[in-house]
């Protein structure tokens, strides 16, 4: 057993905190030069953050943490993602490996637009959270699984809004589709708010459990 580290938020969510979303979207524009210096000086700090929990042989992956999106799009153009952002993350990326440590994402958004950053160029190990909205994790997995490990995907709302039986299908299901064809781990889209019903949520850990037996 070993524990996976998140971050303190992450490098565009941190930009965004500090800037302001409109004055960021501005300033790629008019100071591009400031926006690198905002991103450069938080990146630093993350890395250095991600360098001391990899030095203890007790965490086994590196949980980096970054809202790249909304539900149709990434909160900046893909061009500015790869230019400030992406470069980051495929260094965090890179001392895990250089670690022997796996390096996971957790984005919300739609990400279309830049998975082939995320797989090809930074190579993330896996990935978590999914919205039926945007993209079921079936249809994740079945795209992407051969590439990355898919995390969670459970959907959120489906989750609170279905029965404990529904649950426990659909998890079930997504287990039988996982076997044997790729790296997938049961759990919920994203977080696992108070509201969440509480035999919602076992529904889908029985799912896990009965599986694995």
């Amino acid at each position: 057993m070993k524990l996976i580290t998140p971050g303190p938020y992450g490098m565009l969510e941190i930009t965004i905190q500090l800037m302001g979303y409109n004055n960021l979207c501005y300033s790629l524009v008019d100071n591009p030069d400031l926006v690198k210096a905002v991103c450069d000086s938080i990146g630093e700090r993350l890395l250095k953050h991600y360098q001391i929990c990899l030095e203890y042989e007790s965490v086994g992956a590196i949980f980096v943490n970054d809202d790249w999106g909304f539900k149709t799009q990434t909160m900046i153009s893909p061009d500015d993602m790869k230019k400030y952002i992406a470069p980051w993350h495929k260094k965090f990326v890179a001392v895990a490996h250089n670690a022997n440590r796996y390096a996971v994402m957790h984005s919300c958004g739609n990400l279309k637009n830049v998975m082939d950053v995320i797989v090809d160029d930074i190579g993330f190990d896996g990935k978590h959270s999914y919205e039926d909205t945007i993209m079921p994790v079936e249809e994740a997995y079945q795209k992407y699984g051969r590439q990355l490990a898919i995390l969670g995907g459970i959907d959120l709302d489906f989750i609170v809004r279905s029965s404990p039986q529904q649950v426990y299908d659909r998890s079930l299901k997504m287990l039988e589709l996982a076997r044997d064809k790729g790296a997938y781990a049961l759990g919920t889209g994203n977080s696992v708010p108070e509201y969440v019903p509480d035999e919602n949520y076992f529904a889908m850990i029985l799912a896990a459990v009965k599986n694995r037996l």
